[in-house]
Parts: structure tokens; sequence; C-alpha cells
């Protein structure tokens, strides 16, 4: 609840709260992919590590809802997949700049048991081999071969007992595992508890999240289940576009420090089943079966009927498939029950988020209607980033696509800094001008990948204001602390680090983009909510429309383990035994 409290402190300094507070990302989230869990990336995370701010994290999580009691065949890695990470960092080029292959090779030590760990033996050991490209994947160098996967967490007597492994521990086990690369990364591939959080049973019950009339009963919906992550800890420099360290960045929001990283799995067109031996064979090209970048766009914005295709695309075919997919950010289903002029009233737990219909009195971002289009071409978005001249049609293209200035870019090409999307602080009322920067993750290749700007300082972990709320805490402090508010000047606001500026561990993901589809970004460069009176200069903007937004909450707030202060920074997976 950390969050919450700052949130709250900020708001009371000003005197202007005094109401009591009200009170997945990609799991199994298209239809072929719920039928291969091996292959189903859950979820993505990538920040700049607080232990050690000169390398960048990146992990990929994949097969998701794992009961740690799951015998005797446990999960793991899945042979025949290519588990993937990309990463774009310069748009000059095509495609991936960096990419990360892992494959994983199985064994059974002792086929003689039916225990997955026997007399310090394994069934199945489970290694894997890294290779990097650093040209589009048209050739790769082998940075890792046999590196160690720990086996499943299954119970003392497997893990730490004289008759199963004799391991110290299971930390031990995971600590054992992580593994320098010969190309400069450090590497940990295995079991972790499952990072995100939340409640899955009411947010896919139509949307009942905060769950209504539950008694104040809520359930995060991933609690004590694991999943399986690939964490490499990478060097900046190595990154980095033309191979700069950090401390040669020109500001905290050096546009040349923006990458963008997204992650794959993909298996061979064909398997065939042998007649004996329960064996198959596979042949064929191989076929990208599931991404992920954002979290939630797959599971909460691209409806059902395009879920498949939008797994077998890479976020480099999105633009071209934007007559497909665009409107599902432009004008997305979740916005008609945060209307009351539409479905508002049939999801009473998103009550407290309300799009903007008339900001300022003369803006209208509710599905369907103009938004800025109407200032289209005029003076007032000149040299903008709304400026046909600066970005073309990429955020602001059509007429009727209101979400086009806020959810679609940050979704698919990042937030410049650049106006409007500057923090509504020195704005004078005008939220065209140019104002307080607070984000710059602009990467306008127009796929969705979680993008971050390498160059925003860390906001350690157990700082007072550190909050789970990201970039939206961020926001709050430019606007209402005297720390940060007194200028224009760009300056280090904790939690710029915060999604969707990359995504660390601890990030409330579902809340801020709910709260994000409820027009909280809109207020944050100005174009605050409806009940703000744009013609009375002694309002504060800070309303109870916006006072809701902030309060929202689903009711599941953090993780249900503490994650690891040092690399990889998940948790342990759960003990089989413990549940």
């Amino acid at each position: 609840m950390k969050q919450r409290a700052y949130l709250v402190s900020a708001l009371l300094a000003l005197g202007v709260f005094s109401s009591p507070w009200a009170r997945a990302s990609s799991h199994r989230e298209a239809p072929l992919i719920a039928n291969d869990p091996l292959a189903d990336n859950t979820d993505l995370y990538c920040f700049r590590s607080p232990d050690d701010p000169n390398f960048i994290t990146i992990i990929a999580s994949y097969i998701p809802a794992q009961l740690a009691f799951g015998g005797p065949n446990y999960a793991s890695f899945g042979e025949g997949i290519r588990y993937e990470i990309h990463v774009d960092n310069d748009l000059n080029t095509p495609g991936d700049d960096v990419t990360y292959r892992f494959t994983f090779t199985k064994t059974n030590q002792d086929p003689t048991t039916f225990f997955n760990i026997r007399l310090g033996q394994q069934n199945l050991l489970t290694t894997y081999t890294m290779e990097k490209s650093t040209d589009g994947g048209a050739t790769w160098t082998t940075g890792i071969t046999n590196g160690v996967v720990p086996p499943p967490n299954i119970g003392a007597r497997s893990i730490e007992g004289g008759a199963g492994l004799g391991a110290a521990s299971y930390a031990a086990l995971m600590t054992a595992a992580i593994t320098n690369a010969n190309t400069g990364e450090t590497v940990y591939a295995g079991p972790s508890d499952d990072a995100f959080f939340v409640d899955l049973g009411g947010i896919f019950d139509l949307g009942d999240s905060p769950r209504q009339n539950s008694g104040g009963i809520v359930r995060d919906g991933l609690a004590r289940t694991n999943v399986h992550s690939i964490c490499i800890k990478v060097p900046i420099n190595m990154l980095q576009k033309d191979g700069l360290s950090v401390s040669s960045a020109v500001n905290i929001l050096d546009p040349d420090f923006v990458i963008g990283v997204w992650a794959s799995a993909s298996r061979p067109a064909m398997r065939t089943l042998n007649t004996t031996g329960g064996t198959y064979t596979e042949s064929g090209n191989w076929i990208q079966v599931s991404r992920l970048g954002m979290p939630l766009t797959n599971e909460a914005v691209v409806p059902i009927g395009s879920k498949d295709l939008w797994n077998a695309l890479t976020p480099y075919q999105d633009l071209a498939n934007i007559s497909t997919f665009g409107n599902y950010f432009y004008n997305p289903e979740l916005a008609l029950y945060m209307d009351d002029a539409l479905f508002g009233g049939a999801v009473p737990a998103f009550a407290g988020l309300r799009v903007q219909r008339a900001s300022l009195q003369g803006f209208d971002f509710g599905n369907g209607q103009s938004g800025l289009w109407p200032l289209k071409g005029s003076p007032a978005v000149a040299g903008t980033a709304l400026d046909d001249a600066i970005f073309g049609t990429l955020l602001l293209p059509a007429d009727n696509s209101p979400r086009s200035v806020d959810l679609w870019p940050i979704f698919h090409t990042g937030v410049p800094n650049l106006a409007p999307y500057q923090l509504a602080t020195g704005k004078g009322g005008n939220p065209l001008a140019a104002g307080k920067p607070f984000i710059n993750n602009f990467l306008p290749n127009g796929g969705d990948m979680l993008r971050l700007n390498m160059a925003v300082p860390v906001t350690q972990r157990t700082d007072p204001p550190f909050s789970s709320e990201g970039i939206i805490a961020a926001a709050v402090a430019g606007l209402l602390d005297p720390m940060y508010n007194g200028s224009t000047a760009l300056q280090f606001i904790p939690n710029m680090d915060g999604f969707p500026n990359g995504r660390r561990l601890e990030d409330d993901v579902t809340r801020i983009e709910l709260q994000a589809v409820g027009g909280i970004a809109l207020a944050a460069i100005g174009l605050w909510m409806d009940d703000y009176n744009a013609s009375n200069p002694n309002q504060s903007p800070v309303t109870n429309l916006l006072l809701n937004n902030l309060q929202y909450s689903t009711g599941v707030e953090s993780n249900d383990a503490p994650f690891q202060t040092t690399f990889p920074y998940v948790a342990a997976p759960w003990r089989g035994t413990a549940i």
C-alpha cells in the first residue's frame, strides 16, 4: 500500500482530498495458444537493474498457472520450441537489432522410477543453449551451452533430502544456475513464482473488479502459482544503438537510449506422431505461435476473433495490419463500460473510471467521437507531436478515433518528450503548450512492444515514494509536489522508471491500464476530467472525477511473494509441499 499512502499525502498536502478511499498479463490469452501452454508467453518485464544501474534486466516468462504440486509430470521449458527475446533500438535498421534465442533439451537420468527426483537423478534434467544475433537473425553467436535449469521445487525430501538432490536449499539451486554468457550477459532460466498479480476471477466476470457484493473478498488468481522465466541482465551499452554507456546520455530522457522489447515462442510447422514408442517427428519452417510486448494487449484489448492472428504476427507487421487492430486501441471496448452515455452502468466496478466526454468543455474522447481531431492541421497543433509535419498521421490519424492520441501511442509508439505529451505543470491551462517533461520512450515503429528509456534513473524499491503505480505516481508528483511542480525544468521524479516506461516486477499494470482507459493519461497532460470548469481559473483540476480515477483499485495491488533484491529478482517458485 506504499503507493497509496504516497498519493494520498500528495493530495492532502494541497488540501484537495477529503473523501475516504473506495474500496493477466497474457495467460491463456488466445484460443490456440491456450492448448499449447509450453509455448505460451505470460509476461514480459524490462527495467534498469536497481542494484546495478549500468545494466538492464529483461524477464520473459512462459507456461502459465503452474501448480507447484503438479506431479508426476511437472511443467518445464519445452523441446522443439524457440523461446526468443527481441530488442529494437534503431528505427534506421529493419526488424530486431538484438535477439536472444533459447532452446532446451531434456534428459531422463533414471527412467526406472516414477519420481521426478531420486538419489541425485532428475527426470527430466533440462539444459539450454542461448544464442545471440545482432544482425536481424542472419547470423548467430552461441553465448551459453549446457546452461542449467533448476528442477521443479517439489519438496524438502526431493530438494534438500539425502534421498533427493541433497542441495543446501532451493535458493542455492537458483544461484548455481545463474550463468555468465561469453557474449557478456548474465542469465537465469528456470522456475519462478508468477510475478503477475490480478483478480482474474473478477476481471473476467464481465469486469467485476473490484468485486461487487462479495463482502470485500478478492483473490489474486495467480497467487501461489509458478511460471518458467528467462532472465537476462545486459550491459546498457550492449543495448544502446551506438554502443554508448548510460553516462554518455545527454539527459535522463535522451531519445537515443530508448529500446523496444518483445518476446515470442515458435514451433516447427509440422509434427508427425509415430506409431510406436510415443514419439513424434517435427519438420518444416519455424512458425511463431505466441508473442508478448505490452501486458494485457491480446488478453484484454484484442477481441477473441483476432487473438490467434495477433499471436502469429510480429510487431513489425502491426502497422500493416492497422486496419484490423487499430480500432481496438482508438476505440477500446473497455471504454464502453466507463461511459455513462453508453454501457457505464453495466459494470459497477468501473464506476470510478469515467473517460472524458467534455474535457475543457470542448473535447470528447468517448468511443466513436472526435477527440482532438477538430484541431487537425490547425495552428494549435503546429510544432507538437500531433503536427503532420513532425510525425505524419501517426498520432492523429483520423476522425472518430479519439484514443489515437493516448492509448495507441502508449502501446504502439511510445510517448515522445514533446507537447502535448508533457505534464500540465506550467502549461497555463493550454494542454497543447509545453509543460514539464516526465516521459520519453518514443520508438515509433508502430509495433506492440514494451518500451524503456534506459537513461531514466532507478527508483529504489526501498525509497518512500516508490510506487507500483509507475508513471501515474510520477505524474501526480510532477503536478502536485512542490519539489517538482515549481518549474517546467527536466528533473528526475520518482517512478519515471515505472510502467509504461518499461515494466518493473512490482508495477500494478492491470490497475494502471484500466486507469489509462479511464482517461488518466489525458488528464495528466491537461485534458482534465469533465467536472473541471475551464472557465474558472480558481478551480483546482484535482476534481472528484480525477480523484475517483486515482482511488481506483482492483483490490489486488501487490504480488503474493517478495521479490529478490538481486538478479534474477523474481521470487523462488512455490514448493509443492507448501501449498
